[in-house]
């Protein structure tokens, strides 16, 4: 199968680079304005717009000048993350509204390690700016081949809030970075809704059919038996934010290895299906992750 998400923001390097000095001088609201206009232009030309347009009508039921309105919404809400995502590299500040902090702060106190699971909905990375672990360093996953203004300004930005980065190599190295977060008892963040081409898969019932997440994130907390957050970050304003934090439940010791994972995933699927469905317009899979995932395993 060929890979449909390659997962790099973009621009070039000077372009990135100028988007963040000029946010020291101009408000947010310009930078939404041209975001605004350059919408049509991305639904016209850009590959993103038929599996949004899908998903809307497919998935939740729309009617096509319906499908077609949230997929206009939903460009232009992605682009706002994006905006706010490099506002952040310039030094602005959001606001935040947390359910369940509590769980966070509770195993956060703990000496042992513990995951938290994101998807590409919302605005994932910015919570990394408000959910601080004082005594614990957070370890995000990321994309190798991020632009290199992104990865200096993650940097900058992580390293004031005791979070380190491990990029996700071809070669699988990161997992021995895994494996020492975890025995130093560490907090490992990582999303757990994309495959890529040669990954283990688990199935999981997602807005109503089949899909595929990848295996990993669910193996390591169930061979682990690894305390879990779901954490999903929310845009829901000018300069607000809402995250929800909510707890995975070990399924029993009793199940094999193999269904402890697909109840793990399950759980995380109808957790991440319940804050979509309340911001439709915040899903940010620009390709059709049911297509994908029949494409991956007829040919198996």
């Amino acid at each position: 199968m060929t890979q449909e998400w390659q997962g790099k923001t973009d621009g070039n390097r000077w372009m990135q680079q100028q988007l963040i000095f000029w946010f020291r001088f101009l408000n947010l609201r310009i930078y939404y304005a041209g975001v605004a206009c350059t919408v049509p232009f991305y639904m016209l030309f850009g590959k993103g717009f038929r599996p949004s347009y899908r998903f809307y009508r497919k998935r939740l039921g729309m009617s096509s000048i319906q499908s077609l309105w949230y997929s206009y919404k939903n460009h232009y809400r992605f682009g706002q993350v994006m905006i706010d995502r490099f506002a952040c590299y310039a030094g602005k500040y959001f606001d935040f509204t947390i359910d369940n902090y509590a769980y966070f702060e509770h195993l956060a106190q703990q000496k042992d390690a513990f995951a938290m699971l994101s998807a590409h909905v919302g605005n994932f990375e910015i919570g990394g700016y408000s959910l601080v672990a004082e005594t614990k360093t957070i370890n995000m996953l990321v994309f190798a081949d991020e632009t290199e203004t992104v990865m200096e300004n993650r940097e900058i930005q992580f390293g004031r809030t005791n979070i380190r980065m491990i990029p996700m190599q071809k070669d699988m190295s990161h997992l021995f970075a895994i494996n020492n977060a975890l025995y130093n008892g560490e907090i490992l963040s990582m999303t757990a809704d994309r495959c890529n081409s040669s990954a283990q898969t688990v199935k999981c019932s997602f807005f109503g059919s089949e899909v595929y997440f990848p295996m990993g994130p669910f193996a390591t907390i169930a061979l682990r038996n690894l305390p879990t957050l779901v954490v999903l970050i929310m845009k829901e304003g000018l300069k607000r934010y809402h995250i929800f934090i909510h707890r995975l439940e070990m399924p029993s010791e009793n199940l094999s290895r193999q269904q402890r994972i697909e109840a793990l995933a399950q759980q995380y699927g109808t957790m991440v299906e319940t804050v979509v469905r309340r911001y439709p317009e915040q899903w940010f899979n620009f390709f059709d992750l049911w297509k994908t995932t029949n494409s991956r395993h007829s040919t198996r």
